[in-house]
């Protein structure tokens, strides 16, 4: 009897559970036109950038790999800053998504061992997103146009001016077909 129960159970499930898998065709089509504003982004990107730290400045050459993904309702970033010597000073890793029942872009952001969801605001030629750091507040500011990618951070501290902490300006090399390529087939 338990066991005609549960068999009962689970094949009324399969349609609630079928039922909450199936796309949701509105917001896909909205995600997908609010996501086409950051187009200019797409690509490989690669110049230079001055970091200041507690230790001084530190000079970079900037790249970013930035793709869409999910059918045009994801843009993946990955930004990676090589040192003088080659090597790698700086990875980062980062998801911009439009959340249509908000109507708001976010930005899941991963680097140095820390993590975050930070609300991201676009403006005429670029965004702005802010990430909290203690009672200040790192400020970016990016900028396209005419195939130039550049972008600012400011460290902002209650009762004192912005202080510039991180400046890049790079230029588009090329496009790129990442993240889509190389995806699991079905074979």
């Amino acid at each position: 009897m338990k066991t005609m129960i549960v068999v009962c159970a689970l094949a009324l499930g399969v349609p609630a559970a079928a039922q909450a898998q199936a796309a949701d065709m509105a917001t896909i089509a909205a995600q997908q036109a609010a996501m086409a504003k950051l187009a200019a982004m797409l690509g490989i990107w690669r110049g230079p950038a001055t970091s200041t730290t507690p230790r001084g400045e530190i000079r970079m050459t900037q790249t970013e790999r930035v793709g869409s993904f999910l059918d045009g309702t994801l843009t993946l970033v990955e930004g990676k800053a090589y040192m003088a010597d080659g090597k790698v000073g700086f990875h980062a890793f980062g998801a911009i998504s439009y959340d249509a029942a908000t109507q708001s872009y976010w930005m899941s952001s991963h680097a140095q061992g820390r993590s975050g969801r930070f609300q991201l605001t676009l403006t005429d030629t670029g965004w702005t997103w802010e990430v909290p750091a203690g009672p200040a507040t790192i400020r970016y500011v990016a900028s396209f146009a005419g195939g130039k990618w550049t972008e600012t951070g400011d460290y902002v501290a209650p009762g004192q001016p912005p202080r510039r902490i991180f400046e890049m300006t790079l230029s588009r090399v090329g496009d790129t077909d990442w993240p889509e390529v190389g995806s699991v087939t079905k074979q």
